[in-house]
């Protein structure tokens, strides 16, 4: 959320803004707040100058009675009794203008970085940079829920008959490498200087709120019947949450932190042959990193971030690039977001296995996470990035390890986690 102080002052920039993330139907909004915001001092400033006259004409009441001039004391009586009307009439009116105005910045996009590129979707998203060779072997590689039904690894039936479409059991070697790469993961971002926690798996609606916006939320979240209470879609979303109205001690920032989760997600309208399978679900498991730092160190934490993913990958001989995400791919509340992409060698594409975005501080303002500096109080900046999602390593791991007889080469950086195995014999 943009700070109204700054929307005031540059609505030219704000709309501008607006037009580069292709929202051109919320341009309106600007003027319509800036009014708002307007109408609500304008009460605030009358509410106050009401209040002093008050206090000024109580004391004269006093002095007044003390004198025997009951009549006079009565008149300036009456006269407070509709002061106090009134004020409480412009308190009402600050209060609802405010709570109008916090609306309508909940829906205005965040100001985006001067260095992402300007695109209406994704197709206009950037590659930056490549990491490892893509190989494309001289055999066919099969769809990745039939090299998992060679291992026996995977049941997508009973999972239909138990949950429905958009579930999956794993077993066996697959369900065991699918715990190595979380565990991998966790004790990578341990090594990098992380601080490891497990989350709640339900937030408020408060949270909710106050890390994403509407639109991200209606198409994500799974809301708990008859309680205050949402399934979150990663970890990042209680994690930011976690520090909701507190006032961090500047001298501890910055706070980083790897936290695993199970993900619940409608994925509303996802549809496609390569969408099926583990690709694009309603549960899955996630390794993520959260930071909460100064502002000006978020741009260099953006680039640790997504190079920590990129490594990760590398460590297990997977090539991966970086796409940079173009202004109308940003969600509202992005300043820049980096994806990382996995080689397909059965697609001979890359496709996405993480994200790594900077909020600035959008989140830290909608939840109050203020930082107590030595110059005063401000927000802080957040950070969020995918160490590893298994389903979708799952793919990446399985489709570059594959062997012409169908055996599958487990990473070195893997085997520790499996037992010392280092390969998996299909018995299918």
């Amino acid at each position: 959320m943009i700070d109204i102080k700054f929307l005031r002052e540059n609505p030219d920039i704000v709309k501008k803004n607006i037009e580069n993330k292709f929202q051109h139907s919320k341009l309106h909004l600007v003027d319509e707040v800036i009014e708002l915001d307007k109408k609500s001092r304008a009460a605030k400033t009358e509410a106050d100058n009401l209040r002093a006259q008050r206090n000024k004409l109580s004391k004269q009441i006093g002095a007044l009675m003390a004198q025997g001039k009951k009549d006079e004391a009565n008149e300036i009586k009456e006269q407070v009794a509709s002061f106090a009307t009134r004020q409480a009439e412009c308190e009402k009116l600050e209060s609802e203008y405010a709570e109008q105005v916090t609306k309508i910045m909940m829906v205005i996009p965040n100001i985006i970085d001067p260095s992402v590129p300007i695109g209406k979707d994704d197709s206009e998203n950037v590659e930056v940079t490549k990491y490892g060779e893509p190989v494309v072997p001289d055999f066919e590689i099969p769809y990745h829920t039939e090299i998992m039904e060679r291992f026996n690894g995977i049941d997508l039936d009973s999972a239909r008959k138990v949950a429905g479409n958009g579930f999956y059991y794993l077993t066996g070697d697959i369900a065991r490498l699918h715990s190595a790469c979380i565990a991998y993961a966790r004790d990578f971002m341990i090594d990098r200087g992380f601080t490891y926690c497990v989350p709640p798996f339900m937030i408020r609606s408060n949270v909710v709120t106050g890390v994403m916006s509407f639109a991200e939320m209606d198409a994500m979240m799974y809301k708990i019947e008859g309680e205050d209470l949402y399934l979150i879609g990663t970890s990042e979303h209680s994690m930011i949450g976690k520090y909701i109205d507190t006032i961090v001690d500047e001298s501890t920032l910055p706070h980083t932190l790897t936290s695993y989760s199970p993900c619940f997600r409608k994925e509303k309208g996802a549809h496609g042959i390569e969408e099926r399978g583990v690709y694009r679900i309603h549960q899955f498991e996630k390794q993520e990193m959260i930071v909460v730092c100064k502002p000006e160190e978020s741009k260099m934490w953006f680039d640790k971030l997504w190079q920590n993913t990129v490594d990760l990958f590398r460590s297990m001989d997977v090539p991966v690039r970086t796409l940079e995400c173009c202004s109308g791919d940003l969600a509202d509340l992005k300043v820049k977001s980096f994806d990382v992409e996995a080689w397909s060698p059965r697609q001979k594409k890359y496709f996405e296995v993480g994200s790594c975005s900077n909020l600035g501080d959008a989140q830290a303002r909608r939840l109050k996470i203020r930082v107590n500096g030595k110059d005063g109080k401000y927000f802080a900046h957040t950070l969020n990035n995918t160490v590893v999602a298994p389903p979708r390593m799952l793919i990446a791991l399985l489709e570059n390890n594959l062997n012409a007889d169908g055996s599958v080469n487990i990473p070195a950086s893997l085997r520790p986690y499996m037992g010392g195995k280092e390969k998996l014999i299909p018995v299918k």
